[in-house]
């Protein structure tokens, strides 16, 4: 009997001490985001003062000069952290996201002048990542793109490592160029969307963090091996709502053993996602043989409130038109190219600006058509 009553009491610790370490937890991330948002929030304010006291110099040299003068008195006041560049990088970060301007005519009197200060950050639009993530996201010239990267950095809970890595590996140029247009421009304004299977493929899919070499051969056990080894950073890479199930799946068909490189399960889209590893030509026996897998996980598999199976072969190059004449249209199965190195953003922006021009060329020949 006091053993159970031991239990009793033990089992109301642990619930109590879950619920307060969670709220402490919680407490601490909250304290964590308000001291990053009134930093980011300060040094916007800074770069406002600055750039609108610029607006009334007559001599190009006047900014200049008035930024090392200022920034060698808050230095010995506040420390290094107020430095010259740190300066011109607040002016830069009120002039990348000017857009957000709300009611900034703040009041100039002595009288309010305790209000000003505080007001200058109350009024503000939100701020929801760190001065280091901001620091990245200001160099982007394209508001597009920018925006972009600010949505999925937060959603994502992304770290200014990650984030400089995904902007470094182009994933808003790679994701656009993977989409139409109309979607291209929700991309900016919500992030990533998983609605459908094609949402999740992006070309190409950029491995450089395997660390293999293009121009070293290497098998498909050894491509599958080092992500296994990497697997968060490629989890990362696939994107939103994956979770990893399972390398080289067996299944029995007819007494014959058919094995399935990676097996992941997608949670937005609930559905299992098949990958299958290619370091030779694609051929179209490869997408039939994807198709069976697809059909033997559709039928044996997923229970009745998933959704259809995904088929993804996983090369180094792939022919659009041949995966077109070998499946058909309604095939939930895509060839996805994939990248050992980093891609030339230059050339993926060059290479998006001409597809969204032959996308609105041909919309204009069509609405002319019509009429």
């Amino acid at each position: 009997m006091k053993s159970k009553h031991n239990s009793h009491e033990l089992q109301r610790i642990d619930s109590l001490y879950d619920k307060i370490t969670t709220l402490i937890e919680h407490a601490r991330k909250a304290v964590y985001i308000n001291v990053n948002s009134v930093e980011v929030k300060t040094r916007y304010e800074v770069g406002r003062y600055i750039f609108e006291d610029e607006q009334n110099g007559k001599r190009a040299s006047y900014g200049k000069q008035i930024l090392i003068n200022l920034s060698t008195r808050l230095t010995t006041k506040y420390g290094k952290d107020w430095s010259y560049d740190t300066l011109k990088r607040c002016r830069l970060f009120y002039f990348s996201y000017n857009d957000k301007i709300r009611a900034t005519m703040l009041p100039q009197t002595k009288k309010t002048e305790k209000t000003v200060q505080t007001n200058a950050i109350k009024y503000h639009p939100n701020f929801n990542l760190s001065w280091s993530h901001y620091l990245i996201l200001m160099r982007i010239e394209n508001h597009e793109e920018r925006r972009f990267y600010e949505i999925e950095s937060y959603n994502q809970n992304w770290s200014v490592r990650h984030l400089q890595r995904q902007v470094a590996s182009s994933l808003y140029e790679r994701l656009a160029l993977s989409r139409d247009k109309n979607e291209v421009m929700r991309l900016a304004n919500e992030g990533i969307t998983i609605e459908k299977p094609s949402d999740i493929i992006k070309n190409p899919l950029t491995l450089e963090f395997l660390g293999l070499k293009s121009d070293v051969s290497y098998s498909e056990s050894k491509l599958e091996e080092v992500i296994i080894n990497k697997l968060q950073m490629f989890l990362l890479e696939l994107g939103k709502g994956f979770l990893f199930e399972s390398r080289q799946k067996r299944f029995t068909f007819d007494e014959d053993n058919f094995y399935v490189d990676l097996v992941f399960y997608n949670r937005l889209l609930q559905c299992y996602v098949l990958i299958d590893l290619k370091t030779d030509k694609l051929t179209h026996q490869d997408l039939g043989q994807m198709q069976m897998y697809v059909n033997y996980f559709d039928r044996y598999i997923k229970q009745d409130f998933e959704k259809p199976t995904i088929g993804i072969l996983l090369c180094e190059t792939k022919n659009d038109s041949l995966v077109e004449l070998t499946l058909p249209k309604d095939a939930n199965i895509y060839a996805q190219q994939y990248a050992l190195c980093l891609p030339d953003k230059k050339l993926l922006k060059e290479k998006l600006r001409e597809w969204i021009d032959e996308f609105n060329e041909t919309n204009k020949m069509n609405e002319d058509n019509t009429n």
